[in-house]
């Protein structure tokens, strides 16, 4: 009873201040990370302390593997570079500078000390892409953070494993650097050999519900094995996720994936959230245990001062120094400006503070390591929890425009529905199918398609934008925003809004009739489990327009630049003819190569690369400047007047 008390204890609590960071725009593992510390004081709270093997065992795997899934095999393998020097160069940089930092200040065994330098040198997952997410960073440097804190965790713990085993046992260079080879190797080769068997027994499986079961196994069939066999769990469990997420639209069913979404996002919600609190509420056994010791209160707040500094400024050191020397092509302000972003965005968590406890109890100075790991944690969630969204702001650093997004979800969606409507006159001259059957399914693919395309027209600019060339998104909301009037209701939202009536209408009356025990229960729940399905759909939509609406800010390729054209463009036109280029489509012809859009009056039009090049024939008789490219994934533009790439 008194552990489900707990159990219900801490889960309330992480859903009020989670829901309270939420509506305040806080960082939720700050705010928890200091209930935890203040509750770990209030009277009648027993000492926490969180054993390590839950942690490493019971948390850790999960947590991995629901971020693996989200993350894109394709991503990673574009920043495979970037994300490798961060996972493995930085962290084996900073394990070396903490560890000799702690050797010579504190006077502990070299090995033990770089196992320390190992305990606090990865940043975690959770904590830098909670706060990256929440002030809207470009997606490039949340996609490199979210992958080198999935594989950080991994040179780490292999950095402490064989910081102990040498503090134990005499450990030579080549021995140490052949045990991380068999941990990285060893890992991969047990990712793919879980990824390739859960894909088998996924095939066998009868049902939703057994595929979702099946996913709460696959963290631990990866990690475990792994760990048995001296490897990196935690890459086995890394690359197991990626490759079934990656996989998941073809193995999978859809309602499957939908259940295993919905799934892992409570469970990730849950866990995530739930350690930084853990973290707070261990705050005072450890200072409780350090308190015993022979130094002073001015010795250890000089040492934690000291590796708190090391941790910190190792990272941009390392970072934008690489960047100074690699060869790249691009501004290097840019990159310095995004590096720059990057090497603060190092805040530490979870596995760092378990990681401490995996220290062994005769270890020197045990107590004051463990709390050096927690001022390591608390005080990067602190200093560049808070600083992140300032430094943010100041490096005019933003995330994309979601016009752009709705304007790439479009062009996808226009592409598909392509393919679909080829597939359908194929199907429909071998089967002989009725006018009337392909006529209704043409409509309802041209209905998907159409939806996002009149998305970008609820909102029109009005005037010109600003002038100031470098806005800070302080100001985005205020100064830099063109004036908006919202258009006319659209077909789709006048039939979102009037089937979501409908929908109402029909709900009630089935639950009507289970009120009234006319039908059978499990009639019923098939019947408002439809119900349910078109309406999360509609729900959808409504959230990707209420974003529109809120989140109105400048595209990021209008933020810079000297040609004018480009800056009063507007961001969103809504095209005449999103099926193709238009004069080519009333010539009766397909051959256009790529397509441009053009941005004041919406034509579409073929590239010069195309044989009629309408694109350009289209400026020379409106003498409409710019044009943008109209391909799926690509958001630059062409100034006519100025020829000027923007």
């Amino acid at each position: 009873m008194g552990v489900a008390a707990v159990a219900v204890c801490l889960v309330a609590v992480v859903l009020a201040v989670t829901t309270v960071a939420e509506r305040r725009g806080w960082s939720a593992p700050l705010l928890l990370t200091l209930v935890g510390i203040a509750g770990g004081y209030l009277p009648g709270v027993p000492e926490v302390h969180v054993p390590s093997e839950v942690v490493l065992l019971g948390l850790l795997p999960p947590l991995l593997y629901a971020a693996a899934i989200q993350t894109s095999l394709v991503d990673l393998g574009a920043n495979k570079r970037n994300i490798a020097v961060l996972s493995v160069v930085l962290v084996l940089v900073t394990a070396v500078c903490v560890g000799l930092v702690v050797w010579r200040l504190l006077g502990v065994p070299l090995p033990i000390a770089l196992a320390f330098g190992g305990i606090v040198a990865p940043p975690d997952a959770v904590a830098a892409t909670a706060v990256a997410r929440r002030i809207g960073l470009p997606r490039q440097i949340v996609t490199i953070l979210e992958g080198e804190s999935l594989f950080n965790d991994a040179t780490a713990l292999v950095v402490v494993r064989m910081g102990l085993l040498a503090a134990a046992t005499a450990v030579g260079a080549l021995e140490v650097a052949g045990q991380f080879v068999w941990a990285s190797v060893g890992g991969i080769a047990v990712g793919i050999v879980t990824k390739l068997l859960v894909v088998r027994v996924r095939r066998l499986l009868p049902d939703s519900v057994s595929d979702t079961s099946l996913s709460f196994l696959v963290p631990w069939l990866a990690y475990l094995p792994a760990e048995s066999l001296h490897c990196s769990g935690v890459l086995a469990v890394v690359v197991t996720g990626v490759l079934l997420g990656h996989s998941s639209p073809v193995v999978q069913s859809a309602v499957s994936r939908m259940a295993e979404r919905i799934t892992w996002r409570s469970v990730s919600f849950l866990l995530e959230n739930l350690v930084f609190l853990l973290i707070g509420l261990q705050a005072r056994g450890i200072l409780a245990a350090v308190a015993d010791g022979n130094l002073g209160v001015g010795a250890l707040l000089a040492l934690g001062a000291a590796v708190l500094s090391t941790v910190i400024l190792v990272r941009p050191v390392v970072i934008l120094g690489m960047l100074l020397l690699a060869r790249h092509s691009g501004p290097l302000a840019d990159r310095m400006r995004a590096g720059t972003l990057a090497s603060w965005a190092g805040m530490r968590g979870v596995v760092t503070l378990a990681a401490a406890f995996t220290l062994p109890e005769d270890a020197p100075q045990r107590p004051v390591l463990v709390l050096l790991a927690l001022v390591v944690v608390a005080g990067t969630l602190v200093l560049q929890g808070f600083s992140l969204p300032w430094l943010a702001r100041r490096l005019q650093l933003h995330g994309p425009d979601p016009r752009e997004d709705v304007l790439q979800a479009a062009g996808v969606m226009q592409r598909a529905v392509q393919a679909g409507q080829a597939e359908l006159q194929r199907i429909a001259q071998k089967e002989s199918l009725s006018d009337e059957v392909v006529r209704i399914l043409s409509e309802q693919s041209d209905r998907r398609a159409l939806a996002f395309w009149e998305q970008l027209g609820r909102l029109r600019p009005r005037g010109a934008v600003a002038t100031e060339v470098s806005v800070s998104t302080e100001k985005l909301s205020t100064e830099a925003l063109p004036t908006v009037v919202a258009v006319a209701e659209t077909p789709a939202e006048t039939f979102k809004r009037i089937r979501r009536s409908v929908l109402q209408v029909e709900r009630a009356e089935v639950l009507r009739m289970r009120d009234a025990g006319a039908v059978d229960r499990e009639v019923l729940r098939e019947v408002l489990g439809m119900l349910d399905l078109e309406e999360s759909l509609l729900a959808t939509l409504a959230h990707r327009e209420a974003v529109l609406d809120e989140r109105l800010v400048l595209a990021p390729e209008r933020s810079r630049g000297d040609c004018v054209h480009l800056r009063e463009a507007d961001a969103a036109v809504t095209p005449r003819t999103p099926q193709g280029c238009q004069a080519c489509l009333e010539e009766g012809t397909t051959s256009w190569v790529h397509l441009r859009l053009c941005l004041t009056c919406g034509t579409v039009g073929c590239c010069d690369s195309s044989p009629r090049r309408h694109a350009t024939a289209h400026f020379h008789a409106t003498d409409h400047p710019v044009m943008r490219s109209f391909e799926p994934g690509e958001a630059w533009r062409w100034c006519y007047l100025d020829e000027v790439l923007g």
